[in-house]
């Protein structure tokens, strides 16, 4: 059977399912450390050279990984935000890959190697990457850095740009997860933008190139995630390193990994960063990006904002006696534990109202469904730990959600589907903007959903952390 693939399309296919075996395997989550990287890093081989180009605020090293030879060069960068770690692992899986013989890829490989020069900065934004927060100890922004060069991890940046001058940089993120693909209801799992050197969104050579690459990144990942490759708004932004690193005279590609849906660690996208870059790299080396047209970039579709997490559709819920029909748009926010390396969710009801023109990643038609308080224990437990001695299953299964208890602390999350109440009660409404979602769906006495901090599910393997409120 004859493919009807393009060549790189085929190719992109084959390292797609290559990546598994080819993959950093120790990384396993996105909150890892500087300290995790620092021994993957130490034990990398030929063709990969490692050096310190510099050192975070609290004095943390920061290191470039060089490869190839060739008389093109190309810098990659990931985890300027300390939150942004999934172009990070996927350049630890390029390490790997670079490093391989005989595995199939050889002169994909060795047309990058002998044609390019590439140099690679993982997790620039060490010190935001220990508290897994955007910004840098220094609380600045490094993406809004490039004028006033305040921070040290900016700095770095811009020295690297101004002496290696690169032909092409990475500029490597993270984005919401709720973004949509224009107006669909498709979630953004990849958005990609050719950042404006000007505020008037000129195209010169430099950006037109960045517009030609993202065309073929573009069209490798939409055999992957069809559908669900986004533009991210070309707004000039005069302070920001992407815009200024255009300007600089450097062709420069923004990576955005959003979301995909059932996969809070972004492995899936880390897989779909791993397959863009080296497609993109091997285009830069064969000059085939020369053949892609502008207008393919601009026919991508730009980032929308109409996904929630969770959409509840025609709910009822009574308002001084009387009934009113409302959608809920629920969210579920990441809030890291102490040693930021897990973390537990809080939800939120983000907006009530007509909600038909926006899209929930899961969805509920409540028609005829009645949206009502959860139902609360009798007693107050003394602490927390009191809750391992009820029978929370058949309690649940009557409504009873909410557990009033002494001792508690606020902002913190048991293992078990509960709400927990240790200073004072539920909102009389069932429903109020920034409530932490819980409540029932109701038919008369017969119950449809029961919601604990924006979830519902029954399955054991799927019920989620509850909340301390």
């Amino acid at each position: 059977m004859i493919s009807s693939l393009s060549p790189a399309q085929d190719v992109a296919r084959q390292l797609h399912d290559a990546h598994e075996q080819i993959k950093e395997k120790t990384l396993t989550h996105r909150r890892f450390k500087h300290q995790d990287i620092v021994p993957l890093l130490q034990a990398l081989n030929q063709p990969l050279s490692v050096s310190q180009v510099g050192e975070s605020l609290e004095k943390r090293p920061i290191y470039q990984v060089k490869a190839g030879s060739g008389p093109t060069n190309v810098l990659l960068w990931s985890q300027m935000h300390g939150d942004e770690a999934t172009a990070t692992m996927a350049l630890f899986d390029i390490f790997n890959f670079l490093q391989a013989k005989n595995d199939g890829f050889d002169t994909f490989r060795q047309a990058i190697l002998t044609k390019t020069t590439l140099h690679f900065v993982p997790m620039l934004n060490p010190d935001g990457a220990e508290r897994f927060q955007r910004r840098t100890a220094t609380d600045i922004d490094m993406n809004r850095d490039a004028l006033r060069l305040q921070t040290p991890e900016g700095a770095i940046l811009k020295n690297l740009q101004q002496t290696l001058k690169p032909l092409v940089g990475f500029n490597l993120h993270d984005q919401n997860p709720r973004y949509s693909v224009g107006k669909t209801g498709k979630q953004a799992v990849v958005s990609f933008l050719a950042t404006a050197f000007d505020e008037d969104r000129n195209i010169n050579e430099v950006r037109q190139r960045s517009m030609q690459l993202i065309v073929g990144m573009n069209r490798v990942l939409q055999q992957f995630v069809p559908g669900q490759i986004a533009r991210y708004d070309d707004e000039f932004e005069p302070r920001a390193f992407g815009d200024n690193i255009q300007k600089w005279g450097t062709t420069l590609i923004l990576v955005e990994s959003g979301g995909f849906n059932g996969d809070s660690e972004k492995m899936t996208i880390r897989r779909l960063n791993f397959v863009a870059i080296l497609s993109a790299l091997k285009a830069i080396a064969d000059e085939t990006y020369r053949q892609e047209e502008t207008a393919a970039y601009q026919a991508i579709p730009e980032n929308g904002r109409l996904l929630f997490d969770v959409l509840i559709r025609n709910a009822t819920v009574m308002r001084e006696g009387h009934p009113v029909l409302v959608d809920v748009g629920i969210n579920h926010n990441e809030v890291n534990d102490k040693a930021a390396k897990t973390f537990s969710y809080k939800s939120s009801v983000e907006d009530i109202g007509d909600l038909s023109t926006f899209y929930g990643l899961e969805e509920i038609d409540a028609t005829g469904l009645m949206l009502a308080p959860a139902y609360q224990y009798s007693d107050t437990l003394d602490t927390v730990s009191e809750l391992a001695k009820l029978d929370l299953i058949a309690l649940r299964q009557q409504g009873v959600l909410v557990f009033p208890v002494r001792k508690a602390q606020a902002d913190t999350f048991p293992t078990q589907p509960v709400h927990v109440l240790y200073d004072g009660e539920l909102p009389a409404q069932p429903l109020q903007l920034e409530q932490i979602p819980t409540f029932l769906l109701k038919k008369g006495d017969q119950i449809h959903y029961r919601f604990v901090n924006g979830f519902w599910k029954e399955n054991p393997d799927t019920l989620q952390n509850g909340v301390i409120d």
